[in-house]
């Protein structure tokens, strides 16, 4: 996918994120991420959104914290969501693409970077909020794409599970393989773990030890833990092993 349609993808979901939490309201139970009201989904995501925003409005080239996340609650909430949603689109619609700054994957440029991480950032949390309005996690898998769907599972299997800090990992070697029923023939994702932090390869080459099939966007949404993973065949301790140990903090 190219940045613009990424920026495009975060412009529609961020949309959609907000719909959906004016429409639950602030004070409702967010059922996919249990303790959480739709007030603290605005204010994690909308402090996200800033911070994404700064790094490359600011071109910061070194790691920052973000500002926090503010006092505010019902429409005042709704508004700062939406300006910080807007500023960001914004921002990463005009900035040069060329323009240098921090990021923390792998990347083809740091725009392409942060268009790609808050579009999947967006699109997650936008579900959450549908949950808030009792929709299934199945039925906001349908209103994405299964080619971002794709492109979310590379980012999360090939950059964040690729970094020293995954947990997910085995004593002996196990291999995990990923399946989209619903793409081409490549579409499959082979884990191989181990003590050391996961190799995903775009592979169905050799055995493996326990493999999921379905559509793309059910596996992206089960991956992230807010879906049961669809058909699974195999050994599923491998299946509990991620739900355990895969969270992204």
């Amino acid at each position: 996918m190219e940045t613009a349609e990424f920026i495009s993808t975060l412009d529609r979901e961020g949309r959609a994120l907000a719909e959906a939490a004016a429409g639950a309201g602030t004070g409702a139970a967010v059922p996919a991420c249990p303790g959480w009201q739709v007030g603290d989904l605005l204010r994690h995501t909308g402090m996200v959104h800033r911070w994404a925003r700064s790094c490359v409005a600011e071109a910061r080239t070194e790691y920052h914290p973000g500002e926090g996340e503010p006092d505010l609650d019902g429409p005042e909430l709704l508004d700062w969501f939406r300006e910080g949603h807007r500023m960001l689109v914004d921002t990463l619609s005009s900035a040069p693409p060329d323009v240098t700054c921090w990021h923390f994957l792998p990347a083809p440029s740091p725009l392409a970077f942060w268009a790609r991480r808050q579009a999947h950032e967006t699109a997650v949390h936008r579900a959450d909020a549908d949950s808030a309005l009792g929709r299934t996690p199945q039925e906001s898998a349908r209103s994405l794409p299964a080619a971002f769907a794709a492109d979310g599972i590379d980012e999360l299997l090939s950059g964040f599970h690729a970094r020293d800090r995954s947990r997910v990992r085995t004593k002996k070697p196990r291999v995990l393989r990923l399946r989209a029923t619903d793409l081409a023939e490549d579409a499959v994702w082979t884990v191989r773990l181990s003590p050391e932090p996961p190799v995903t390869e775009r592979t169905a080459d050799g055995d493996a030890d326990c493999e999921i099939t379905g559509p793309a966007a059910q596996l992206y949404l089960a991956l992230w833990n807010r879906l049961p993973f669809p058909a699974v065949t195999g050994d599923t301790e491998l299946t509990a092993l991620w739900r355990e140990k895969s969270a992204i903090t």
